[in-house]
């Protein structure tokens, strides 16, 4: 395990913090130590190693699983929450903030060594490593989670090539992760880290954002309220015409790149931003990334045209001479607000989190009675986590009278 800079005793007060605005989790905390659904399972997770996360991690070991956790970010990683989450909490944790690449994945062959039956991903590279070099294992896997589009969609696509081999829930598709995690969640945390690492003046500047999907419509949102000029680029009509219908200029990113002044990508695909958009771009362009994989903006693209490049001109910033004009890439092309920031706020990773632990609980009792494949997330999940978390804000909701009932459950009555 790596040494890393963080103490136990910070890490525990900023896990303690975020408990405090994570109730939704809470409860299924609670319910999880009195009941112990996941007694004797040995537990995979490779998630974003923060606060947020290590609460999660204590929910699941309160309900009995023996819980082993890796980074999928190693730039999102919290030192001191690795320090706390091993020193004080007993999870064994595998993680280092600015691990390269070769002891990012050694810290994923570690928690794959002790042979989960049960596995939590972020972008499923934890699935993908094990369906690649630890076969041996899969027979002991129950099944397991996924947190991103990104993981979602690679899933997807293992499952369509029958390449997977156990069960897997798609916790991002829930209606109580995507529509609030991705929308609030990536909107407000996207804009901190693109303030935090620039001091940019939002207001006033071009935002072009690269895909309509949840994300981009919580950032494209952001944008708005902060008063940028922003503009869309999509692939998907009916996502194009949705943008459009919400106020936004929709264009292709050859003609973005002209005129953007701060460009995003959160599309979950590679090569959104590429030499020929470099080229184009204005003096000062400030260009990051928010989805999963440093894939979407083009790096090595970038770095060919450069004719000289200074690193960390301020934190988590490297400028880019291209020709006579500067581009400053944020945060290495790596999630700008988990790498430049830090990442969503607990109250809307208290929906995601509850979700994911509620989803393992399930994905455990089904061991067995389902086959491989990527499953949904039950409407008892969806709805005890909508219904925990209102009451948990103290706001009420009507409920249906017995005609309203018999009203909607009828085809006889009408106009």
């Amino acid at each position: 395990m790596q040494k890393n800079t963080g103490t136990a005793a910070e890490g525990i007060r900023r896990i303690e913090w975020a408990a405090n605005d994570m109730p939704v989790l809470a409860e299924v905390s609670k319910r999880f130590a009195k009941e112990k659904p996941l007694k004797g399972r040995v537990l995979a997770a490779c998630l974003h190693v923060t606060a947020e996360t290590a609460n999660l991690m204590r929910a699941l070991k309160a309900g009995g699983a023996t819980v082993y956790l890796c980074a999928s970010n190693p730039l999102s990683t919290q030192d001191d929450v690795v320090a706390a989450l091993n020193d004080e909490y007993g999870i064994t944790t595998y993680a280092q903030h600015g691990a390269d690449r070769k002891t990012f994945f050694s810290h994923i062959a570690s928690v794959l060594k002790h042979k989960p039956t049960l596995t939590m991903d972020d972008g499923a590279d934890l699935v993908s490593t094990l369906h690649t070099e630890y076969k041996d294992h899969l027979p002991k896997v129950l099944g397991g989670t996924e947190e991103t589009t990104t993981g979602v969609i690679r899933l997807r696509a293992m499952a369509k090539d029958g390449a997977l081999k156990f069960p897997v829930v798609a916790v991002n598709d829930a209606k109580t992760k995507n529509m609030f995690d991705n929308r609030y969640g990536t909107g407000q945390s996207t804009l901190d880290g693109i303030i935090r690492a620039t001091d940019t003046l939002v207001a006033g500047k071009t935002l072009v954002v690269a895909g309509y999907g949840w994300c981009g419509k919580g950032l494209a949102m952001r944008g708005k309220g902060m008063g940028a000029h922003v503009v869309v680029t999509e692939i998907d009509p009916l996502k194009a015409l949705e943008a459009v219908m919400d106020g936004f200029q929709v264009m292709p990113m050859d003609d973005a790149a002209r005129v953007g002044d701060i460009f995003c990508t959160v599309t979950g695909n590679m090569n959104v931003i590429v030499k020929k958009h470099f080229k184009v771009m204005k003096d000062g362009a400030i260009v990051c990334n928010s989805g999963h994989f440093d894939v979407e903006v083009n790096l090595k693209d970038l770095a060919s045209l450069a004719t000289k490049v200074r690193k960390n001109v301020r934190p988590s910033v490297d400028e880019y001479m291209v020709g006579k004009k500067r581009v400053y890439l944020l945060a290495e092309g790596r999630l700008v607000n988990l790498a430049a920031a830090e990442g969503h706020p607990a109250s809307v990773m208290d929906m995601s989190f509850a979700t994911q632990a509620l989803a393992c609980e399930w994905i455990s009792k089904s061991a067995g009675k389902i086959s491989p494949d990527v499953y949904e997330v039950t409407e008892a999940i969806e709805r005890m986590v909508a219904t925990t978390k209102l009451a948990a804000m103290g706001v009420t909701v009507d409920k249906l009278t017995p005609e309203q009932k018999k009203y909607l459950a009828s085809w006889e009555e009408g106009t």
